[in-house]
């Protein structure tokens, strides 16, 4: 893990659009497409609004929620919504854009399908996520039902994530997955959530869900 401390947010999110946009381009050199998973909420909207005008091959990628709750995407709380609204503008335009989310009566019967969208653009390419102060990444929760499972090397691609803190279920890649990325980038803001990270390098996944993912990552911090 490389923590990069960085003097304000402004300076983060120029500086993480440009190592994004990098990642992007290197792995353009060797692959026909390649597969870009961003989280959304409030975090990654400034990167984005820098990234979204790099001048890359955005129409070789695929670009796909890391997690996403189960609302439809005009929703004011649907990630496919901020990537819509923030990423996939200005040259960004041009990129696909792989739902997570496919409305059903229960997200569980839509796995097999959403699966089938995701699974021809695995691996990630290069992955972006957030933290919260739980230590939950992604929508891996902290105790929630399913977590094991979620966190297991052997665990499908996608998994339902169901927890009292959230007022919906989510779906969300599961661990293997995300830690799979080839090029991993967390941002995280703010004393406590450094704090917490730095108590997730000591907890099992199960306690700290991020920490399944820390190998190799590149963590982008500013207060």
């Amino acid at each position: 893990m490389n923590i990069q401390e960085y003097a304000d947010r402004d300076l983060l999110a120029m500086d993480v659009a440009n190592k994004l946009a990098g990642d992007l381009e290197t792995a353009l050199l060797h692959e026909e497409t390649v597969a870009f998973a961003v989280p959304g909420g409030t975090t990654p909207g400034p990167i984005f609004d820098s990234l979204c005008a790099a001048d890359i091959e955005w129409e070789r990628v695929r670009v796909v929620p890391t997690d996403e709750r189960c609302v439809p995407q005009d929703h004011e709380r649907s990630n496919a919504r901020l990537i819509q609204e923030r990423l996939l503008v200005n040259r960004a335009a041009s990129a696909e854009f792989v739902p997570l989310y496919v409305p059903s009566a229960r997200p569980e019967d839509a796995l097999p399908e959403v699966e089938a969208l995701i699974a021809p653009v695995l691996p990630l390419h290069v992955l972006v996520l957030g933290m919260g102060e739980d230590m939950h990444t992604a929508s891996l929760y902290p105790g929630m039902p399913g977590l094991a499972e979620a966190l297991d090397s052997d665990a499908p691609i996608l998994a339902v994530a169901r927890t009292e803190v959230q007022p919906e279920p989510r779906i969300t890649f599961t661990a293997p997955v995300l830690d799979g990325a080839l090029s991993k980038h967390l941002v995280i803001y703010g004393s406590r959530k450094r704090a917490a990270l730095e108590r997730a390098l000591s907890l099992p996944p199960e306690e700290a869900p991020i920490a399944a993912v820390l190998s190799g990552i590149t963590v982008h911090w500013a207060e």
